[in-house]
């Protein structure tokens, strides 16, 4: 990462104030052959950079107004900071430019920027799948070619918009046209989870603009840092079984996919965990199973109860180590999406309607465990998360109602009957 060369001269507009104006800028070298120069004039000083072209000698270009007087954005209006980020940037693109390199390669645009984020993700081995889909389907066709310096609040408020007003994607052959699910303008949780969709896709373009920005590509965060997500579109909806739906879908379902079913009401995995099991990822000796790679990119231990050492003890029986716990019926591996159509299928022979997916059955344990009393951040390290705040947010309210439940049966009784002559006043009623 570039560092910001620090200049008690320049470095405030408050030390920038004590120099004298004059015709030539103060000129502080930030790289080899790159200099920041200030340019002071009677209402205020403007950045330029000089720099090194080779047989051409130094040249010098404008980079924009310093924050003397206004504050920065990043944009039109530079610190010194920013100005050193800008400059190097310029001088990339330049340099690629003097060499014939392709231009793509020079300015730094989103794509590239996304790009670099996406390998950072796989670098780290966290889960990019989603980052993916997202960037190449919601991200790029509207802002990839932008150059980052450019990038404006407008042109990501105005996409942020659209995202959430543009009906759902559908799976769609390759090379027809994307079609869309029909979404219905008057039905207020259709739009709020265009929006809550809107937002998770923001949060993807703005930790990889967060990234190049501290890396010292990018001059200046202010344009995504002052876009606003949509307000309330994330409140929580979870979907839960209840124990007699949960014991209704696993009699209606059938074969191997009841084991995974069964695996997924007793664990709170995610499918996806559940299909990269091994055998040898159970330890009998203290009721646990090892998920070795998760959503985060980190492993864990889950804890299993009664019901589940006994189910994953018959899973593993006789079996060698390294092979699936959870097969499908030919012995292949549970892959992408092959849960959803015999999900499909169990929901209607249970008549659990509306149907649940897979992924309810993970909402269900979590749900259950919370009702029966069990403390959030168990239920929290249990699922894989680092701390309550998603626990707290999709299941807080089914804790409060434990902690009722649990108040009113323990909670100290006097035995002092009322007085039977007093009748409650109806609420509201004026004497």
């Amino acid at each position: 990462m570039p560092r910001t060369v620090r200049d008690n001269k320049l470095d405030s507009r408050t030390a920038r104030a004590g120099l004298r104006t004059s015709g030539a800028p103060y000129y502080r070298g930030i790289d080899q052959g790159l200099h920041i120069g200030y340019r002071k004039g009677k209402s205020g000083g403007r950045w330029v950079m000089r720099w090194y072209a080779g047989k051409g000698g130094y040249k010098v270009e404008t980079l924009g107004t310093a924050d003397d007087v206004a504050d920065a954005d990043g944009v039109a209006v530079l610190s010194f900071s920013q100005a050193q980020a800008m400059a190097r940037e310029k001088r990339v693109a330049l340099d690629r430019a003097a060499k014939g390199l392709p231009t793509a390669g020079g300015p730094y645009t989103v794509r590239a920027c996304l790009h670099e984020y996406l390998r950072y993700l796989e670098s780290e081995r966290k889960s990019a799948k989603d980052a993916q889909a997202r960037i190449d389907a919601l991200i790029l066709p509207t802002l990839g070619d932008i150059v980052c310096s450019r990038l404006k609040k407008d042109d990501i408020t105005r996409w942020l918009r659209e995202l959430a007003t543009t009906p759902p994607r559908v799976r769609t052959k390759e090379g027809a046209a994307q079609q869309h699910r029909t979404l219905d303008p008057d039905d207020a949780d259709q739009q709020r989870k265009r929006r809550n969709s809107a937002n998770r896709t923001l949060s993807v373009l703005r930790a990889a603009l967060n990234r190049a920005w501290h890396d010292g590509k990018i001059a200046s965060d202010d344009p995504w840092r002052r876009v606003e997500p949509f307000k309330e579109a994330n409140a929580a909806r979870v979907r839960y079984l209840t124990i007699d739906e949960s014991r209704r879908l696993i009699n209606a379902s059938q074969g191997e996919f009841r084991d995974l079913v069964r695996a997924a009401l007793t664990t709170g995995c995610r499918f996806g965990e559940l299909a990269a099991l091994e055998v040898r990822d159970l330890n009998s000796d203290v009721g646990t199973l090892h998920i070795r790679t998760s959503k985060s990119g980190k492993d864990r231990h889950v804890v299993l109860n009664d019901e589940g050492i006994a189910l994953f003890t018959r899973l593993a029986a006789g079996r060698i180590g390294t092979e699936l716990m959870l097969r499908k019926a030919d012995g292949a591996r549970w892959g992408q999406n092959h849960q959803n159509k015999p999900m499909a299928v169990a929901c209607e022979r249970a008549n659990i309607d509306p149907p649940a997916n897979f992924h309810c059955l993970r909402h269900t344990w979590a749900s259950l465990s919370v009702m029966a009393g069990a403390p959030l951040l168990v239920v929290a390290r249990n699922l894989g998360h680092v701390d309550t705040k998603m626990v707290e947010k999709h299941y807080g309210h089914l804790s409060d109602s434990y902690i009722a439940e649990a108040i009113r049966a323990a909670g100290p009784r006097f035995g002092v009957p009322e007085d039977p002559s007093v009748v409650p006043m109806a609420a509201g009623r004026i004497a």
